[in-house]
């Protein structure tokens, strides 16, 4: 176990696969000093060169020195790369330009050698650093990952451990502005949390006893003791960093083709620049030396054919995509789904728990029969009954009758009858007079014979058959209490703009009765709806639906996981949703903010039309400057230009998609 007290030897450093600049063998200067050290390598280059060639003009010997440090600085890392490679038989970019570099050295054109070697070092940072920025997300997660902890001794003492061997069960001291390190619950203290990092949400959240705290959160208050529920292995931030990961590491189908073109490519490309080299005198009747020799002209072929914008074009737009959406609160598994995500035309959206809270509420009560007639006294009666108990309807009552500020009235000789209803007692004028609230057939059955058939015929009238309803007695009066399901907010307007911007036909699939799912339907102007659904209808009519043309599944529950996975692309609710569901979709939604599904689809559109722009300018540059390099009318300084400012140029317009 390495604690903080514990130093590093050098080769346990060696082998930690940390970065270089925060070795501790380093002085502070040191590690200064060697971070982006390939950007400030290609930075020193290009100031020689440009001291190489002012002095090219009047000091010959001066030149040729600053030529030196520049193929040092620059020449024997890429020389060294090329070995590596053509020791392990690959052949690539990196070895098309070192052998262009050097090839223009025996030429006698070291200077446009120098530029190229300059140019291509400074466009392999810049690459880096881009690709760096767009992981920015899993950088920031790893960096947020706190290695120790503080446990919590049984005699109350505090020692730090490393995270990876703390077990379930163990107590941690979180102190103010610390990171959670483990998944927990509090245990001792309170104060409030922040969430942004693991939901793209940054406001604070209060956590007190017994409340769940999730590994990556920030406590900003006081300190608290959590209890551990999950080891680091199987922590909420460890699975969204290896999600992030998978994502990052999962290629698009064009990237993977474009991986295995590069190298036929690269090999074609050399083939081709030996064969000009060798046939272009005799067609063009030119020598073979000099600056209008068939050794340069195919040297600035090589150089212009090269495809370094072609082959970084679709991977930094994915990452830049990837690294963005996690930002928000969306986790990808991979730039495989902003392509499919991209492909669909239909959007579906499971009922209960997806575009609803699964949070009833109440919808309105209603005076059936009776002498007592007011109905704010009946959701008092009802609301005192039910404050006994725990239960979604109960938590409905209670809640509503708290916002209305409803009188609480004493309950005598209460009595709960599982899965029927409540009973008690209630005193009224003086008089002791029976109340209860439950199923409508429970109720039925407290009712003398006259009333049970007054009863049935007003639900009938009223028809409430497949609502939510509960029906409330006292003394001979009935009510009934209507409920709905509460509804997302913003989801009528992700409805309107799904549909409107993103020209997508958005669908409803439930097991809920029909009735039910329409009225919701209706509600956020879904006009397609498939109720009554049993898990396998689901996935029979996802799979349908997958192949007709394209379908984004949007789900929260253990029985969407079938239809999740099946889909062309499945969203699932990262915060309520179940782990089955989660495992099962392309996409979670952290922060189960539905309305960021919109920007999705947009993020995805943008990504295919920013990849698209990328290879055009890739292929343009290629398709435009090879020929002219052959016939002469592009020189060997002008084609590394064109390569290298294409490269710098399509990695410049990834970063765009890292707009939030």
């Amino acid at each position: 176990m390495k604690n903080n007290f514990e130093p590093y030897t050098f080769d346990e450093f060696f082998a930690s696969g940390l970065q270089e600049s925060t070795s501790p063998f380093l002085t502070e200067e040191s590690k200064t000093w060697s971070k982006n050290l390939g950007l400030k390598s290609a930075m020193a280059s290009v100031i020689f060169l440009a001291i190489a060639f002012i002095f090219s003009f009047s000091i010959q010997p001066l030149s040729f020195l600053f030529l030196t440090f520049v193929y040092f600085l620059a020449g024997i890392p890429a020389l060294i790369k090329t070995f590596k490679d053509f020791r392990s038989f690959e052949i690539n970019i990196d070895v098309l330009m070192t052998l262009a570099a050097f090839m223009a050295v025996l030429i006698g054109n070291a200077l446009e050698g120098a530029l190229l070697l300059v140019l291509f070092e400074l466009s392999g940072a810049m690459e880096e650093s881009v690709t760096f920025k767009a992981r920015g997300a899993l950088h920031k997660l790893n960096e947020l990952a706190p290695t120790m902890a503080w446990v919590v001794d049984n005699d109350g003492s505090a020692y730090q451990r490393s995270v990876k061997e703390i077990p379930v069960g163990a107590k941690l001291l979180i102190k103010a502005n610390e990171i959670v390190p483990l998944d927990g619950f509090v245990v001792e203290g309170i104060s409030s949390v922040n969430l942004v990092h693991l939901t793209g949400e940054s406001a604070p959240v209060t956590k007190k006893p017994q409340d769940e705290v999730p590994a990556g959160a920030k406590n900003l208050e006081s300190a608290i003791t959590i209890q551990v529920t999950r080891i680091s292995a199987d922590s909420t931030l460890n699975k969204i960093i290896q999600l992030i990961t998978h994502a990052q590491e999962a290629k698009p189908k064009l990237q993977r083709w474009l991986d295995k073109f590069g190298k036929a490519y690269a090999s074609t490309v050399i083939v081709l620049t030996i064969i000009f080299t060798v046939v272009l005198p005799w067609i063009l009747s030119i020598g073979f030396w000099g600056d209008e020799g068939s050794l340069y002209r195919a040297l600035a072929f090589m150089i212009a054919a090269s495809p370094c914008a072609l082959i970084i074009a679709t991977p930094t737009a994915y990452l830049s995509s990837i690294s963005s959406c996690a930002k928000n609160g969306i986790l990808l598994k991979g730039g495989v789904t902003l392509d499919a995500l991209a492909s669909c035309k239909t959007i579906a959206f499971d009922k209960t728990g997806t575009l609803t809270t699964g949070e009833l509420s109440i919808s309105d009560t209603s005076h059936l029969f009776g002498d007592i007639q007011d109905t704010n006294f009946a959701l008092s009666v009802a609301a005192s009954l039910e404050r006994h108990v725990i239960h979604p309807i109960s938590a409905a009552i209670t809640g509503y009758a708290q916002q209305k500020q409803l009188k609480q009235i004493e309950i005598l000789d209460f009595e709960s009858k599982a899965g029927f209803g409540l009973t008690g007692n209630i005193i009224l004028n003086n008089q002791k007079l029976p109340v209860a609230i439950g199923l409508s057939s429970f109720i039925r059955s407290m009712l003398p014979d006259d009333l049970k058939t007054l009863l049935d015929s007003k639900m009938k009238e009223l028809n409430l058959e497949n609502q939510v309803i509960a029906t409330c007695l006292i003394d001979r009066s009935v009510y009934v209490i209507r409920m709905k399901d509460t509804i997302r907010s913003k989801t009528k307007e992700l409805i309107s703009l799904i549909g409107k911007e993103r020209q997508l036909t958005p669908v409803m699939l439930t097991g809920d009765h029909k009735l039910s799912a329409q009225s919701v339907a209706k509600m956020i102007g879904i006009n397609q709806v498939f109720a009554d659904l049993r898990p396998e209808d689901k996935l029979n009519l996802v799979a349908s639906l997958s192949e007709k043309e394209g379908l984004a599944m949007v789900g929260d529950g253990i029985n969407d996981a079938p239809a999740l996975a099946r889909a062309t692309i499945g969203i699932s609710l990262g915060k309520i949703g179940s782990a089955t569901a989660v495992d099962a979709s392309d996409v979670v939604l952290l922060n189960d903010d539905l309305f960021l599904i919109n920007w999705l689809i947009g993020k995805s559109h943008k990504t295919l039309k920013i990849v698209k722009q990328n290879l055009f300018l890739a292929l343009s540059v290629i398709v435009l400057a090879t020929t002219p390099a052959l016939l002469g009318y592009i020189p060997l300084w002008l084609a590394v230009i064109l390569h290298e400012g294409g490269t710098v140029i399509v990695g410049i317009n990834s970063l765009r998609l890292l707009k939030k």
